[in-house]
């Protein structure tokens, strides 16, 4: 057999190859966007649409009343005013939360991986427990300690929470990173006179990028999440959002409008869809910085 017939064979084996595997790509990705796709379409009706329709079956016309209503005027629990006021509450829980505890994070991992002192590995290993400690656990001593502190039912304690529970995470992320820079830099900067906070705000921070990206994340879409902190430790007026979606979907006046309860859900997860769709490439890109050494 020629090498020109060998060659055809092969790019025919490539390309029915390439196919299966973009088939089973597009069917894995359909069967995987199917929830959402639902919960879209489900919004988009009105509640006899709903009634006598299909779940897959197609809006009639586009109709974002269900919206409006879930943004401003749904009932949520004892309110009647939308879950906009929880969607602002939280953010004003993960903006400094998610700042707090990144850079907590990247100064236990420099002075872990980068100013060893005696101890240093113990510590690290005590911190990584937080890691692992179920939320459950730790409802007792936090509502203890919030009361101690006169933050608790507050978006401060709240915030406090998050920090308190993120920094094992993050700094296991930034720890990880930083044992890939070289200690001779560090080294290099403290004979040029360089001290402490010098060598991080002006060496180690500026490579800190993809790792900065890879914990904001992380905290971002966990802090979002979070229901199990909000309603144990907010009050009323700081309630989450995935609280009042929780109130809003159990709460119902005459028949139940599935169509809110869906918009509120879409709603309610649109900044993490934001996160993952504009910095979810950078995500795996920062994972792996650190990976090797040297």
């Amino acid at each position: 057999m020629s090498n020109k017939a060998v060659g055809r064979k092969t790019s025919g084996l490539d390309k029915a190859l390439r196919v299966a595997l973009y088939t089973v790509l597009i069917v894995v990705a359909a069967f995987y966007l199917m929830p959402f796709i639902v919960m879209l379409l489900t919004s988009l009706k009105d509640v006899e649409e709903i009634r006598t329709g299909t779940l897959l079956s197609l809006p009639a016309s586009l109709n974002f009343d269900s919206w409006s209503k879930a943004w401003s005027s749904a009932c949520t629990g004892g309110s009647c005013g939308g879950i906009s006021p929880y969607f602002m509450n939280s953010f004003q829980i993960v903006l400094p939360a998610v700042a707090i505890s990144t850079l907590v994070g990247a100064l236990n991992g420099y002075v872990i991986s980068l100013w060893k002192f005696r101890g240093s590995d113990f510590f690290f290993a005590a911190m990584l427990v937080g890691c692992f400690i179920p939320f459950q656990v730790i409802l007792l001593p936090m509502a203890q300690t919030l009361g101690w502190l006169g933050i608790a039912n507050t978006t401060s304690g709240l915030v406090f929470v998050h920090v308190v529970y993120g920094i094992a995470f993050t700094t296991l992320f930034f720890r990880n990173f930083y044992q890939s820079i070289p200690g001779e830099l560090v080294k290099a900067a403290r004979l040029d006179g360089a001290g402490f906070f010098t060598i991080f705000y002006r060496i180690i921070l500026p490579v800190s990028t993809p790792i900065i990206v890879v914990t904001v994340i992380w905290q971002f879409t966990q802090i979002w999440n979070d229901f199990l902190f909000g309603v144990a430790f907010s009050g009323f007026d700081t309630q989450p959002v995935t609280v009042a979606l929780n109130n809003l979907v159990n709460t119902s006046f005459g028949g139940k409008e599935y169509n809110v309860d869906m918009a509120a859900a879409i709603i309610a997860a649109l900044p993490t869809l934001a996160v993952y769709v504009f910095a979810g490439k950078y995500f795996v890109r920062g994972l792996t910085a650190g990976a090797v050494k040297g």
